[in-house]
């Protein structure tokens, strides 16, 4: 089991701890996990993602390489650009979603933690002599620093406005004398950075941030991945494993958004025949009433017949609600129609509703 460097702060902390992708990782705090998803919607939550991935990407052939492997157009991007993309499968199901940043003179692209290895393999088993790819994730720490006063935080620990990035933009800045890559991303709905900087700076900058937040008169929390899970549920996004797969389309659950279908890439001929033939399921949410859906569990119409299973379940602290992404028949309903989630044995009542729970901030 891996740890990252703040894992004994962590553990002073009180932190209840708990295996995911390989590291001991922060599930909650003793505030609990629905009071820190409040906090982040209010005011800031710091998330210890060091777990996350970090592959650097450079030579002559950098640009037309990630090209070729991610869905989304780069040919294009400037320095200081992020995306949202995917890696796809020969056969058109997602390997991954990443984020991938154009910074001076190299590609960055951030993967999930559990498929770090994988995508390495990957991307070094399509590489061409011209290119030079590197795993950055050793050497590099990351922190999300999420919440509607999130900026003004950082605004104010900064040699630089934070502020002046754009939504899905980055920039270099020390923040609080620390060398960062500020990403202007997240994973919580909420506005806010991810930083990039060295990893013997872990405790100087997570606790500089908490404490330079009191002093401010800004709340400044610990936030664990339990929250972090149900931050990113409310709010549309998906996580690999649960809305995204090698067994699921990107046109299955609604993510055709995020491939360029005017380039080339990895998967493209099997997408481009997935959507002659039309996909057979899709993604939905679900409001349920009488417990707690949880993945695994079937969804049933009226009259008892199978429609497909949930891949995502929780409550909602901030839209108060229980709910559930599905995967079912594509056929099987409209938002407004009613459904049955099978929970221990028993039916409970859902309703098919509009994801996602919780408008994002950048949405607004």
């Amino acid at each position: 089991m891996k740890e990252t460097r703040l894992h004994e702060w962590h553990v002073r902390a009180g932190a209840k701890m708990a295996p995911f992708a390989g590291y001991d990782m922060p599930i909650s705090y003793p505030m609990g996990s629905v009071e820190e998803h409040l906090c982040t919607r209010r005011s800031v939550g710091l998330f210890d993602i060091d777990h996350m991935g970090q592959i650097e990407v450079k030579g002559a052939g950098a640009a037309d390489f990630v090209s070729k492997m991610v869905t989304v157009r780069v040919l294009d991007m400037k320095d200081g650009d992020a995306r949202y993309s995917l890696f796809l499968t020969e056969q058109g199901t997602v390997l991954d979603d990443l984020f991938v940043y154009k910074i001076p003179g190299s590609f960055w692209l951030v993967v999930n933690a559990s498929n770090r290895e994988k995508d390495l393999n990957w991307l070094n088993e399509h590489k061409p002599s011209n290119v030079e790819i590197t795993d950055k994730s050793p050497e590099t720490y990351m922190i999300a620093v999420q919440g509607p006063k999130a900026i003004e935080l950082l605004d104010s620990l900064s040699d630089k406005p934070v502020s002046a990035l754009a939504r899905f933009t980055s920039g270099n800045a020390n923040i609080l004398g620390v060398p960062c890559l500020v990403g202007r991303t997240g994973y919580t709905g909420e506005d806010g950075v991810e930083l990039f900087f060295p990893d013997k700076d872990a405790e100087r900058l997570w606790t500089g941030l908490i404490n330079e937040g009191e002093k401010l008169g800004i709340e400044v929390k610990a936030i664990g991945l339990g929250a972090r899970d149900s931050l990113r549920f409310e709010a549309g996004m998906p996580l690999y494993g649960h809305e995204l797969s090698e067994e699921l389309s990107p046109l299955e659950v609604g993510f055709k958004w995020a491939m360029d279908m005017d380039k080339d890439f990895v998967g493209k001929a099997a997408v481009l025949r997935f959507a002659d033939i039309g996909a057979k399921r899709k993604l939905v949410g679900l409001s349920v009433q009488g417990g707690v859906p949880r993945e695994g569990y079937e969804v049933q119409d009226a009259s008892g017949r199978k429609l497909g299973v949930v891949v995502a379940g929780m409550f909602c602290p901030t839209a108060k609600l229980f709910a559930a992404n599905a995967i079912i028949d594509s056929a099987a309903g409209k938002t407004g129609d009613s459904l049955k989630v099978i929970i221990r044995g028993r039916p409970a009542s859902a309703t098919i509703i509009k994801r996602p729970f919780y408008v994002p901030a950048y949405k607004r």
